[in-house]
């Protein structure tokens, strides 16, 4: 009886794959719930990557809107932005909120810049983000 109940549970919940019956090997078809919850499933996927595109796509202009390419080059005199500097010798409300003119050394692609440090900045990372800097 055990047998024929796993037989059973075997045949109705392991679509596709094969059990031995009292008549030898059989193989169960797929069930039709099956292929219509493959079809549902198949939907959703297809659904939520459009989703995922468009949502890319509008952050992406919304971007492109909004941002403008920095107009900053090799050897231009930058200021640096400070309230995030622990190391200023300075009481943190007397504080300026950027220090410099920095000489940019080089470019890292269209968003960072590596400055020329000097004073108490000298031992800061020079490399510095676009949002960090200003003409």
């Amino acid at each position: 009886m055990i047998q024929t109940l796993e037989d059973m549970i075997r045949g109705f919940c392991a679509y596709g794959l094969e059990f031995k019956d009292s008549d030898g090997f059989t193989h169960v078809d797929i069930h039709p719930t099956e292929s219509s919850c493959k079809i549902m499933l198949d939907k959703a996927r297809h659904h939520a990557n459009k989703c995922m595109q468009d949502s890319f796509k509008y952050e992406k202009d919304r971007w492109d809107k909004r941002h403008k390419p920095p107009d900053f080059k090799v050897g231009d005199l930058l200021l640096v932005s400070t309230p995030n500097f622990n190391n200023i010798n300075s009481p943190k409300k007397l504080k300026d909120s950027f220090a410099g003119t920095f000489m940019i050394k080089a470019l890292h692609g269209p968003d960072a810049v590596q400055l020329k440090l000097r004073g108490e900045l000298m031992n800061k990372h020079p490399g510095f983000p676009e949002i960090l800097i200003k003409l």
